[in-house]
């Protein structure tokens, strides 16, 4: 099925690395009078697409001119380049158009909403770049990652799950653990930096994360060292963040999917 969109515009981004590639703004309709804007990455003759989702409240509030007013600096939308040199087409996922405002996905990650929004994307994503499609969250992201898979399944879900950051307990929501993670039947990498300070994400839970993907066919978590940190615990900057090892972060996570 054809999928409607708005391209907004086209522009070419550079990064220090010294990689050039092409990204657009497009608006998919998902729900009615609903929108949901992604920053897309056109790569040619892409081996793998991804899905990035941001931590956070997540609303990037991306421009027509793809300029973000915010969330720049989180760990996703600033290696969504590193996923490009690697030969992976990008769409980094703005609050849809009805979350706009605070608190944007703040409450709505877990919602059937976010659900049809992210679906719209997959299937976008699946239809223009064809080849499979992988969510990739960070922090609060984790959370909107682990529940489309759940709740998608497959065949509509997406093909990959990768969980980086992962928002391990919570009192104020449901962490990704207390999901029914045994409904994923799609290979999932789980990366965490094993000095993550963040109260809720805590290294040494991780294994029980892993022990509850029991249906997933392929699951292995790295755990990252190394970089710097600076800053809220909880914060970009820091080790939760992986401040200074992007790169390292990005080559091993597109390995391991497109490992056969």
């Amino acid at each position: 099925m054809r999928i409607p969109l708005l391209i907004i515009g086209a522009f070419l981004w550079h990064t220090d690395l010294h990689a050039q590639g092409v990204e657009r703004v497009v608006d998919l309709p998902t729900r009615p009078g609903v929108t949901q804007r992604v920053l897309f990455t056109e790569v040619p003759a892409a081996r793998a697409a991804v899905v990035l989702l941001a931590g956070g409240h997540g609303g990037l509030q991306v421009q027509n001119d793809g300029s973000i007013r915010w969330g720049e600096g989180n760990f996703l939308v600033r290696s969504r380049a590193l996923f490009a040199m690697q030969g992976v087409a990008v769409a980094v996922v703005d609050a849809p158009s009805d979350k706009q405002s605070p608190p944007h996905l703040s409450g709505f990650r877990q919602q059937p909403d976010h659900v049809v929004d992210i679906q719209a994307v997959i299937a976008w994503l699946r239809e223009t770049a064809k080849v499979p499609v992988w969510l990739v969250g960070t922090s609060r992201g984790t959370q909107s990652a682990a529940h489309v898979a759940i709740s998608l399944g497959t065949p509509l879900g997406p093909d990959g799950l990768v969980l980086t950051a992962t928002i391990l307990n919570d009192p104020r929501s449901r962490p990704v653990p207390a999901m029914a993670l045994e409904r994923v039947r799609v290979p999932v990498l789980v990366v965490h930096h094993q000095l993550d300070a963040c109260p809720l994400c805590p290294y040494s839970e991780v294994p029980a994360l892993l022990g509850k993907l029991t249906h997933a066919p392929r699951v292995q978590a790295i755990g990252m060292t190394g970089g710097l940190t600076r800053g809220d615990p909880c914060e970009a900057a820091s080790h939760h963040g992986f401040n200074g090892i992007e790169a390292e972060v990005v080559s091993q996570t597109v390995a391991w999917m497109l490992a056969k």
